[in-house]
């Protein structure tokens, strides 16, 4: 199953790779203070807006629970139909 406790932060910071896409999840940005995660989506290196991940518009989305992180992570899989790699 897909959930960010499965995975342990490196210093503030973990990213999945989902196929061609990577997420990048931290916990010291916005809403880190108030126990919450942001995260950012890139593909080829740049920062990519992805629908039903991102919004229009924003390449980041912060102030997220860990069950929403949770629902990005089944999102990013079911959009890329790719098992998530960690590499950082």
């Amino acid at each position: 199953m897909l959930r960010l406790d499965n995975y342990t932060f490196n210093k503030n910071q973990i990213v999945l790779k989902f196929g061609d896409y990577d997420l990048s999840i931290i916990n010291d940005g916005y809403g880190g203070d108030k126990g919450m995660y942001e995260i950012g989506v890139f593909k080829d290196r740049d920062m990519v807006e992805l629908p039903g991940v991102t919004a229009e518009g924003d390449t980041v989305r912060g102030f997220l629970s860990e069950s929403e992180v949770d629902e990005i992570l089944l999102k990013m899989y079911s959009i890329t139909k790719a098992d998530p790699e960690r590499i950082r």
